[in-house]
């Protein structure tokens, strides 16, 4: 591919990475297809691992981790520095890459390395923020404090959907902290993991570190399995289907590793009488066909007062019109291709479902002729307690709903299992503060007149409720990957008990 030689890569699609220069041999192995969901033309083919490359990247990981968690971590944040610089050279090749692979639109695509890079700068500056606390011991001559600990090879499973960005949220921080990480990408999107493996393999080797990133790359889940039951992977974060990852948090929970969990959102947007509709019309339609409604962070629900719905409806209908759906190539389009035709069918059955429900659709709803899995951005009318709608569907599909009281439709949108993101258009700040109180979104993000898409490193991404409650990125998501011991240290002649208990033996 062209993108690779721009990339200054080999062709080179064997199934697993040990680290610089040490690429799995395996050629027995089934061969997969790389589609562009643009053209359902076949991009490239790619060999999947064996099980010999699993218990050498596995052993590969385990030497990387023990040489890797006594480099200062400092040094280990100057690693991820030079990657990000790498990433910075390459960001227009790369983010070309995610578009021919997921079909989401070249601005997103370069968006998408854009935010690698910034949890890249955010890892740095955390390599030297990893703080323990002190604290007052009741015993005389005694000193306290807790420090944290890498906890060792970490598994790192990723969609389609951000075959980049997800990686580094997890990668980047608990590198900095000291572990090495096992890569599994999902089957859709496997080049772009190819892509950014070979860069840190460059970046690793010209630094003389550890081959500390790894990759795993199948199509079924045979191997990616005992990633999950292995023992000697202490966490495993992974990002998905709620239903999934529900089976990967009972299986890890059964062995007592501990589990990383962003799974399905079904994010609503309320919009109050007092809203400034254009803000909101720009935020719900990002929201709703941005990646094509493929994000977990996709606007799916909106609740309008009953006093704007028709204006922000009919808005929102010619807004629709104006999306230019194609190529995701080109720098004209806004919207691309669902990802696969299976895609393209779970769309023809949720509308199905809609109308069989007496739903209304107001826009869209239609497969689009040609080549590609293009359909039409869609608006439909229904109620919130239907199925289709409690569902997540990875379509542009956005259900619109009017409401009376605000703290129904608080209410409404937290009356779903899932519990991603959130937000409140509004002008009044008692509402924006009853939207953020206790009693209002019960969502891992919340936003006031900002929509449910589109979300910072900054802060800690994740959910609640069938979202996984896991958390990624910023704040203080390091802790994580780390293992946290409290320290005691008697710097006195005398053995004091806590909770002053007295136990003397006979002299």
């Amino acid at each position: 591919m062209d993108i690779f030689e721009e990339l200054g890569i080999k062709p080179l699609n064997p199934g697993a990475c040990m680290g610089p220069g040490n690429w799995s041999k395996t050629s027995s192995t089934e061969i997969f297809d790389c589609v562009n969901p643009a053209t359902n033309q076949v991009m490239a083919q790619v060999q999947t691992a064996s099980t010999d490359d699993y218990n050498a990247l596995l052993t590969s990981a385990i030497a990387a981790f023990k040489q890797w968690r006594s480099i200062p971590a400092p040094a280990r944040g100057e690693a991820i520095r030079l990657i990000a610089n790498e990433l910075r050279l390459n960001k227009d090749s790369l983010g070309q890459l995610v578009t021919m692979e997921t079909g989401k639109i070249k601005e997103e695509g370069c968006g998408e390395i854009q935010e690698m890079i910034d949890i890249a700068d955010f890892a740095v500056g955390q390599s030297r923020m990893l703080y323990g606390k002190s604290m007052h011991s009741e015993r005389p001559l005694h000193r306290m404090y807790e420090q944290w600990h890498p906890l060792g090879v970490i598994g790192v499973i990723t969609a389609f959907n951000f075959p980049g960005a997800v990686w580094a949220w997890n990668a980047f921080i608990a590198a900095i902290a000291g572990n090495s990480v096992i890569w599994k990408p999902s089957p859709q999107a496997p080049l772009t993991a190819l892509a950014i493996q070979h860069i840190c393999n460059r970046v690793l080797e010209a630094g003389a570190y550890p081959p500390i990133f790894t990759l795993l790359i199948e199509k079924d889940t045979t191997l990616v399995s005992r990633l999950i039951d292995n023992k000697r992977i202490p966490l495993i974060s992974f990002t998905g289907s709620s239903a999934v990852g529900r089976q990967v948090a009972e299986r890890v929970a059964k062995r007592l590793g501990r589990s990383l969990l962003e799974l399905s959102g079904n994010n609503a947007i309320i919009v109050d009488e007092t809203a400034d509709i254009q803000i909101a019309l720009s935020s719900i339609v990002f929201g709703s066909v941005g990646t094509s409604g493929q994000r977990c962070t996709t606007t799916r629900r909106l609740f309008v007062h009953q006093s704007r719905y028709q204006e922000l409806v009919d808005k929102l209908v010619h807004a629709y019109s104006q999306v230019r759906v194609g190529d995701p190539l080109l720098p004209e389009t806004l919207m691309g291709p669902l990802v696969s035709p299976d895609a393209v069918q779970t769309f023809i059955e949720t509308i199905a479902r809609i109308k069989s429900l007496g739903g209304e659709i107001l826009y869209g709803g239609e497969v689009m002729k040609g080549s590609g899995n293009y359909v039409m951005p869609t608006i439909a009318r229904a109620e919130n307690e239907w199925d289709i709608v409690q569902r997540e569907t990875f379509a542009p599909i956005l259900y619109v709903m009017p409401y009376g009281d605000l703290q129904q439709a608080i209410d409404s949108q937290n009356n779903v299992s899932q519990g991603l993101s959130s937000a409140l258009f509004t002008n009044d700040l008692k509402r924006a503060e009853q939207y953020l109180s206790v009693t209002g979104s019960d969502c891992g993000i919340a936003n006031i007149n900002i929509g449910t898409s589109g979300a910072e490193i900054g802060g800690a991404f994740g959910g609640e409720k069938d979202t996984g409650g896991g958390r990624e990125a910023g704040s203080d998501a390091w802790k994580a990957y780390m293992r946290r011991q409290t320290n005691t240290i008697n710097w006195g002649s005398e053995v004091p008990l806590a909770q002053g208990i007295q136990f003397k033996l006979d002299e």
